[in-house]
């Protein structure tokens, strides 16, 4: 093991060893349960229909669909191939967010205390199987490396990263606000303006070449309805996130083909709501510390979900940095394992197996658990002292 005591190596090694296990569990395990609860069957389906926004609309920003084409022609539309391919992938991304991660726990804690966040954070996602089934991990990513950037001030690659991760899944944009609280105004302005300007471009690229496809992508999700959250609950949509078996991804019209009720509550007047509440913490947080960086975007993120009308058990996988980075070493585990097992419960657990019935308390338990982070988020970004490090 002397090898991981070179100065150079030290933040690579858990990486590796992270690897490792993974490769462990993925050969020991049959490739239907590697992807039996995850949605590869809707990537390779959607891969081989034909390129994505040209023959086809997709509910997703547009680099993963070409990404998944792409390899989709690499292995000549071999379906065992597509799924280990993406599979390999994922990890070697999430090996990527375990270095990024200790880099942003190193900015805030002691060397000794990052690394016992680190072996926390590891130790979630090793056989979480979120973070190999679904393509999150790419935006976690974008996140994450952008934090990392806005930490040190480097705007301009902050700006591209954030704008790149925007292409992925739109989550990433959230650390914005964390962004021009942080920085002084030019390079605030900096960040932002590039993030909008990678992102209006690739959309704007797209809308160009096949207006339609694009146009219809773009709307797909919200035309579908809720899910899994409160408001789907006020909805009467007691679904998950699936689109309509009527849809016909080859059709522009059918992506606007509902999959649940339409909302009792206007979207516009959650977002009013939430939005305000989120405005006022924004306009009364000073961020003064990298760990205060962390603790606006946890709590940006957590608004967003609440606000949202549909929720995905695997955007977990957005959350778990941000909570085991924030909190003392106990309360970060302890809300990072309910958190997980609240999700797990939820899917696959509950719902693979058609328990929907079940799905009044999971979703109520869980936005009783985003309302205590967001309180205990406000709380680091409005009342944390600027030399504490971590909450106690």
């Amino acid at each position: 093991m002397n090898i991981f005591r070179n100065r150079k190596l030290e933040l690579f090694h858990i990486s590796l060893l992270f690897l490792c296990a993974r490769f462990i569990m993925v050969i020991s395990i049959p490739l239907e349960g590697l992807k039996s609860y995850g949605d590869f069957w809707n990537f390779y389906h959607l891969a081989s229909l034909g390129r994505p926004f040209l023959d086809l609309w997709v509910e997703f920003p547009p680099l993963f669909p070409v990404l998944s084409r792409g390899i989709y022609l690499m292995v000549g539309g071999r379906e065992h191939s597509f799924i280990y391919a993406l599979i390999a992938i994922f990890s070697i991304i999430q090996a990527a967010n375990i270095y990024l991660f200790q880099k942003i726990a190193r900015a805030i804690n002691a060397e000794n205390e990052s690394i016992n966040r680190v072996y926390v954070y590891v130790s979630f996602l090793v056989g979480l199987f979120y973070g190999w089934a679904y393509f999150d991990s790419l935006a976690v990513f974008c996140l994450l490396l952008g934090l990392y950037l806005i930490t040190i001030k480097n705007a301009r690659a902050a700006g591209l990263v954030i704008g790149v991760g925007g292409l992925i899944k739109w989550f990433p944009v959230l650390v914005l606000p964390a962004a021009w609280k942080w920085l002084k105004t030019k390079k605030a302005l900096t960040v932002v303006i590039i993030a909008v300007f990678v992102i209006s471009l690739g959309w704007g690229l797209l809308l160009g070449i096949s207006p339609e496809f694009t146009k219809a992508s773009l709307t797909a999700q919200g035309a579908k309805g809720s899910w899994e959250t409160v408001w789907a609950l006020i909805d009467g949509n007691l679904s998950t996130g699936n689109f309509n078996p009527d849809i016909d991804r080859t059709i522009a019209s059918s992506a606007s083909i509902s999959t649940g009720n339409p909302p009792v509550v206007p979207v516009w007047l959650s977002l009013l709501i939430l939005g305000g509440i989120g405005l006022w913490v924004f306009w009364k947080s000073t961020i003064e510390s990298a760990y205060q960086i962390i603790g606006m975007s946890g709590f940006t993120m957590i608004m967003f979900f609440l606000w949202s009308p549909g929720y995905s058990p695997q955007w977990t996988l957005y959350l778990l940095p941000l909570v085991i980075l924030c909190f003392k070493n106990n309360r970060s585990l302890l809300i990072a394992l309910v958190l997980t097992l609240v999700n797990l419960l939820e899917w696959p657990i509950l719902l693979s197996r058609g328990w929907f019935q079940y799905l009044d308390e999971i979703v109520l338990t869980r936005t009783a658990i985003f309302i205590l982070l967001a309180f205990l988020f406000a709380q680091i970004i409005l009342t944390q002292d600027k030399n504490d490090k971590v909450i106690n």
